[in-house]
């Protein structure tokens, strides 16, 4: 079965505002509705930790957790809980963690720890209701210490501790290199492979403040920015090695893509329409970052989108079809 849907930021960041008692089940009635099953949920362990004492979590914070599963159990959607940040690491602002995941033993403990009370409060939950999507979007060789050896030790354990105490739960890892390089090395993980749809990144992110001292170009689709021409055919080669290990017998899922608010809208749906058409013909679920915000369905701001009213909600109908034309069934 395929899984589609959306990341939905109840508990993304300890720095926004506190995470919602409850999810907004209208916002889920609406997903439902329109036949999507999916919903990933990142997560930062310092809504549950103070003072980096990760053995010692608040679990008052994990019955919200609870809440925003049974939201999602209601309607039908498959939960996927995801640790963005992980004790000593995130891809955005790694800077704030006192130990590194990749050098600190103290990390390394305290991820698995965090994984095993995961599925000891979740077992019995059916694998296709919830799944575990162990780390967003870890590193390339080089940073923070990071290396693929070490990478594998990190995840192989952690699959290890989750199934020793819950052998049918679904597990995910996200591709190296923030998300988009192939994992080969763990295609015997046990694993679901979690890729992602953000290339072109002048496209899928173009001036968002967050992304440093980049030299944005105009976006273009199909065209050429960096020097490299984008077209369907070179998303295609795009995803060649995650094929690759997808024949060594590994599930493929998008864990996140989606377009930033600043792209014109004609170039995001040229492009999104391409990337999810890729999707389809591989036969890849997907979940778009995010239901409302500067990359979702609802509240981009897209420079020339159009809105329609919809079950209360202001709605980019046109990328909303592409989504739903490229699903496959069953």
């Amino acid at each position: 079965m395929a899984y589609y849907g959306f990341n939905m930021l109840y508990m993304f960041s300890k720095h926004k505002d506190l995470p919602p008692a409850q999810a907004d089940e209208k916002e889920l009635e609406f997903i439902a509705k329109h036949g999507f099953n999916f919903i990933r949920v990142p997560t930062d362990y310092r809504f549950w930790t103070e003072g980096y004492n990760y053995l010692q979590p608040d679990e008052r914070v994990f019955g919200q957790i609870d809440r925003y599963f049974e939201a999602c159990r209601k309607y039908g959607l498959h939960f996927s809980l995801n640790l963005h940040r992980a004790p000593g690491y995130c891809i955005n602002g790694n800077h704030l963690e006192k130990h590194n995941l990749w050098k600190d033993e103290e990390a390394f403990e305290a991820f698995v720890f965090l994984w095993e009370g995961f599925a000891r409060r979740y077992k019995g939950i059916p694998a296709r209701e919830m799944s575990f999507d162990l780390l967003n979007e870890p590193p390339s060789a080089g940073q923070y210490g990071f290396t693929r050896d070490i990478h594998q030790k990190v995840m192989r354990t952690t699959i290890k501790a989750i199934k020793a105490i819950d052998p049918d739960r679904p597990v995910i890892i996200d591709g190296v290199g923030g998300g988009h390089k192939a994992m080969p090395e763990l295609a015997d993980a046990g694993a679901i492979h979690s890729g992602r749809g953000y290339t072109p990144f002048q496209i899928s992110h173009n001036q968002a403040g967050w992304c440093g001292d980049i030299k944005w170009e105009k976006p273009v689709y199909p065209g050429t920015m960096e020097g490299k021409t984008w077209d369907r055919d070179a998303l295609l080669r795009f995803y060649q090695p995650w094929v690759d290990v997808e024949k060594q017998g590994v599930q493929i899922h998008i864990g996140e893509f989606g377009c930033f608010n600043k792209t014109p809208n004609d170039v995001a749906l040229r492009w999104l329409s391409d990337l999810m058409s890729v999707y389809r013909e591989l036969g890849w679920g997907y979940a778009l970052w995010n239901f409302k915000g500067p990359f979702g369905i609802i509240g981009h701001g897209r420079p020339g989108a159009a809105f329609t009213e919809m079950d209360g909600f202001s709605v980019d109908k046109d990328l909303l079809e592409i989504m739903k034309k490229n699903r496959k069934e069953g």
